[in-house]
């Protein structure tokens, strides 16, 4: 018996070549996705800067107040940022109005607020030679005026609850005086 060799491995399947992948394939998807994933996070986060949180946010990387001095007379001490260092004088007794002074040493400014009160109700912050605010309770039972600028050194400033003539309110008139110098908290 002879066996007969033929050295031809054609019972072997060739290798397959390598081809790149169809158009429109795995390649495009990834590409897709990624593109969907960064347009989210761009839009959650200018989301956050744009909503008060993100606004909060955004002046917590801030050092500096947006309007220290007269800048920020007549301004709103929460959109400035001057909320953040603002210290409270509040009498504890016969306060019936809750009213309040915040004095923010960086921004060098006051206003006042009002906890207690019903719409209608005023609360004024009037600094001695200097301007007055006043704010209105519209809804709710509390309400702050715009800062007004008391700049870097003495001032005197009033606070006053008024209530509305013919309105809710159980209090009369009611006003607290501080200074630099008043044990702020």
């Amino acid at each position: 018996m002879t066996t007969s060799s033929t050295g031809d491995n054609s019972a072997t399947p060739p290798e397959p070549e390598s081809q790149p992948p169809a158009r429109g394939g795995r390649n495009r998807r990834n590409s897709a996705t990624t593109l969907a994933y960064a347009v989210a996070i761009v839009g959650a986060v200018a989301a956050a800067f744009v909503t008060p949180l993100g606004d909060h946010l955004l002046k917590g990387f801030l050092d500096e107040p947006t309007c220290p001095g007269e800048a920020c007379e007549g301004k709103n001490p929460q959109n400035q940022g001057c909320g953040e260092d603002a210290r409270t004088y509040k009498p504890a007794v016969g306060n019936p109005a809750l009213l309040q002074l915040r004095y923010s040493e960086d921004c060098q400014a006051v206003w006042a607020r009002v906890e207690s009160g019903s719409p209608g109700d005023l609360v004024t912050a009037r600094v001695t030679g200097g301007a007055k605010r006043t704010a209105q309770i519209e809804y709710g039972d509390d309400k702050f005026t715009s800062m007004v600028s008391v700049g870097d050194g003495e001032f005197q400033v009033t606070a006053c609850a008024v209530p509305k003539a013919v309105g809710e309110s159980t209090y009369e008139r009611y006003c607290i005086q501080a200074t630099e110098a008043t044990a702020w908290r």
